[in-house]
């Protein structure tokens, strides 16, 4: 190939990643024979891993060691977790192995708890609780958010959170497993309205996704208790806001409102959640705050929002509504090669004066290649250039047939809502077994009727087998000779165990 001609850069995305005519030429600030940067990413979700598929392809080997620190193993595509929820997909089918997604990058699990600006290291806290710290010459802070809970009494301990599959299995379990205790409750009338009552506060993406579905869910996991009515179910969905989905168009919240109310589901919008206790939430009017209102309630699912990460109001470094304050090229201005995105960042949106980035798994996406882009330009590849953010849209998914959704600002809903909503998702899975499985899940929903069980995540306790086999649980037998297991005369007792079994007892 000449060395005057280049890929158009309109195909070089469609490269492999480690080509070499998809990487920028070094600077000539960038010697060859200089040591490797080291570049740490915190967090390897959406932006994180991201961020580091596409350093990968833009920083030779020899230019950087890439090191990421995260608390688990995956990227999981949380858009999907309410079908998590509803047993519509299986929940590993979302989660995306980062050391199958990236080729070079060290991956070192644990939390990053500290940064010195001045030393130039990340303080590890690892899931072992060992302590340990990595130097960096560049580091880019994508560590993501935390539910947010506003400082409510009873939130933290009372409600149930959907931010890991932990909690999404957990919500599937414990809504089937107040269906069973309900179908033995057969004289308290009281306790079985409280049992079948599931609160959901946040009328967002998640919380209107997930009552969606689960409406769905429970309608035929009740099936399954004879002693429970369908009609006995009651679903309620709180919001302080005036309308669902208030960051879209009026009429596509309201649209999923008609979706929700045909399904039973209770709205109460202009409401703020006041307190939430084992066995009740109490519930306040905005237009009259002291006025409340108490649900019997044995489920409250937090969906109101997020924090960003900890770490950073650990940092010491300027914030904006609790995150990090950054220029339009994800650099934070006081610390030379520190970088930040995500939920986690204060990131200008310059197509909106004043405005900044949402908190949305589409915004840390599109800031990851941009992110990549300039820091690969700070160590000499390549040149920064500021992010632009070009809006998609927004796809809302309520299961079966219904959706709504506003791809490229064209207003949908219903079927072919529901269609743009699939594909959507299939595509920014981003990994193709993950898309093949979620899929044919999707498919066998239409034709194969769910298995309705509990596996077990609801139980509260430790996974150690004094726990899970539960033998303490049998009277003592009465007193008497002690039964003793004797092995067959003819056959040896196993290698390491005393014939009749009492060995180390």
């Amino acid at each position: 190939m000449p060395a005057a001609w280049s890929l158009p850069a309109s195909l070089r995305r469609f490269l492999p990643a480690d080509r070499a005519a998809d990487r920028p030429a070094p600077a000539s600030a960038a010697g060859s024979g200089a040591a490797a940067s080291r570049v740490v990413v915190v967090g390897s979700g959406f932006a994180g891993l991201r961020l580091l598929r596409r350093l990968e392809g833009l920083l030779p080997a020899s230019a950087a060691e890439l090191t990421v620190v995260s608390p688990v193993d995956h990227l999981l595509y949380t858009s999907l977790m309410p079908q998590v929820c509803a047993s519509s997909v299986e929940p590993r089918h979302l989660a995306v192995a980062t050391r199958g997604a990236l080729r070079r990058t060290v991956l070192r699990l644990g939390h990053a708890v500290a940064v010195d600006t001045r030393a130039r290291t990340v303080t590890v806290l690892g899931s072992d609780g060992t302590v340990d710290e990595l130097g960096w010459d560049r580091l880019v802070l994508a560590p993501g958010s935390v539910t947010r809970t506003f400082d409510i009494p009873g939130v933290r301990e009372h409600a149930i959170g959907l931010k890991n599959l932990a909690e999404a299995v957990h919500l599937r379990d414990h809504v089937l497993r107040q269906f069973e205790r309900a179908d033995a409750t057969t004289t308290d009338d009281a306790r079985r309205r409280a049992l079948c009552t599931f609160v959901i506060v946040g009328g967002g993406y998640t919380g209107t996704e997930l009552a969606a579905q689960m409406t769905r869910f429970s309608r035929r996991a009740v099936a399954n208790y004879p002693r429970v009515r369908a009609e006995e179910v009651r679903w309620v969905l709180v919001d302080h806001a005036p309308s669902l989905l208030h960051e879209l168009a009026p009429t596509l919240g309201r649209r999923a409102a008609d979706v929700l109310t045909a399904r039973g589901v209770e709205l109460r919008l202009r409401t703020a959640v006041h307190e939430v206790t084992e066995r009740t939430v109490r519930l306040g009017q905005a237009e009259a705050p002291d006025q409340h209102e108490t649900i019997d309630t044995h489920t409250v699912v937090w969906c109101a929002g997020v924090s960003p990460s900890p770490l950073v109001a650990k940092l010491g470094l300027p914030t904006t509504h609790g995150r990090l304050v950054v220029d339009d090229c994800f650099r934070v201005p006081e610390v030379d090669g520190l970088f930040a995105l995500g939920d986690a960042a204060a990131v200008p949106d310059v197509t909106r004066s004043g405005a900044l980035a949402s908190q949305t798994a589409q915004h840390a996406v599109r800031q990851a290649g941009a992110a990549a882009r300039n820091v690969a330009a700070s160590l000499g590849y390549g040149t920064a250039r500021p992010y632009r953010h070009h809006d998609l849209g927004f796809v809302v998914d309520l299961g079966g047939r219904d959706a709504v959704a506003n791809p490229l600002g064209v207003t949908l809903h219903g079927l072919p809502a529901a269609v743009v909503t699939r594909a959507y998702h299939a595509y920014a899975l981003n990994n193709g077994s993950n898309r093949v499985r979620v899929v044919t899940d999707w498919a066998l929903d239409l034709v194969i009727p769910h298995q309705i069980v509990q596996l077990g995540f609801a139980d509260g306790r430790p996974p150690t087998i004094d726990a899970t086999e539960q033998t303490g649980i049998y009277p003592a037998a009465a007193s008497g000779p002690a039964s003793v297991d004797v092995a067959p005369s003819d056959s040896p007792a196993h290698p390491g165990r005393a014939v009749g079994g009492v060995a180390g007892r």
